[in-house]
């Protein structure tokens, strides 16, 4: 990318050569390699709703929570790569791999899978990466025969949650909303 410094904007890249991965035993170092880069959220290695506890976990140890989630072959997301590098992340998997998402969540319901994370690097933020990412999970958790997905996005405005999506990105694909999780997340379902 040229450097922004001189006055032009920023290029956006061209995501025409892009490609999805699962995150799996074999391409876990690619995920990995994107998490530990500077400014990724190696703060939390997309634990957060997948750990019941309320104490302090460092990050080393989500990391190792996440690799033996990784290792286990338990779903937990899928990579975008561009020119060989991965650039993107969303956490896509069975619902029931995740601690409680919303208090309204009944449990006895099966098929689900949840999109509770995405992770676009700033330098790359506005260029279509998240919606790419977002249709890319969608496919995945249909192709593993899911019902429903479900996702939990805020409004634009929001000053937290944002990694979670933004509603309109889901309502352009057709998720309707069915309830609230908390003040400011939207529960929105997707049937196929």
């Amino acid at each position: 990318m040229p450097n922004s410094s001189q006055g032009s904007p920023p290029q956006k890249p061209d995501l025409a050569g892009i490609r999805f991965v699962e995150v799996t035993q074999k391409t876990r170092g690619r995920f990995e390699s994107l998490f530990e880069q500077p400014g990724a959220p190696k703060y939390c290695w997309c634990m957060a709703w997948r750990h019941s506890s309320r104490e302090h976990i460092q990050n080393d140890e989500k990391k190792r929570m996440m690799t033996a989630l990784i290792d286990a072959g338990t779903p937990v997301g899928i990579i975008a790569e561009l020119d060989g590098n991965a650039v993107g992340w969303c956490s896509v998997a069975p619902r029931e791999t995740y601690r409680r998402l919303s208090k309204q969540q009944d449990d006895s319901e099966t098929g689900i899978w949840s999109i509770v994370c995405f992770y676009v690097p700033r330098a790359l933020q506005g260029g279509g990466l998240a919606s790419a990412l977002l249709d890319a999970a969608i496919d995945h958790a249909f192709a593993r025969r899911a019902r429903i997905v479900e996702a939990y996005p805020v409004d634009e405005a929001a000053p937290s949650y944002r990694f979670m999506g933004f509603r309109d990105m889901f309502v352009a694909r057709g998720f309707r909303e069915v309830g609230t999780a908390g003040t400011r997340r939207h529960v929105m379902r997707l049937m196929r």
